[in-house]
């Protein structure tokens, strides 16, 4: 099991030590991270946990996941790598034939 934790209906509130307070429960945190809107900075309402290890993390998953934090139920699950983004770009350059 990966040790890095998708964490899903996060009051807007929640600060990433209290993210990490809840996870302590259940095992060592190495990491807590609240996702905020990079141009008003307010909280995205998910963030990532990682645990020491993968026993841990399950033990989060199987006591956090449905429960509720400030009225919200939250979501917990194995995070899933990141897709890769295309760049800017935009495709090739448009059709018309070359008139030289």
């Amino acid at each position: 099991m990966n040790e890095k934790l998708y964490v899903g209906g996060l009051p807007y509130s929640t600060t990433e030590d209290q993210l990490q307070e809840v996870f302590a429960a259940h095992g060592t945190v190495v990491s807590a991270r609240v996702i905020t809107d990079k141009f008003t900075g307010r909280s995205r309402g998910f963030g990532f946990v990682e645990m020491a290890s993968g026993d841990e993390a399950q033990a989060a998953i199987d006591a956090l996941h449905d429960s509720e934090l400030g009225g919200r139920k939250l979501t917990v699950s194995e995070a899933r790598p990141q897709e890769r983004r295309g760049g800017f770009g935009g495709g090739g350059g448009g059709g018309g034939r070359n008139r030289w």
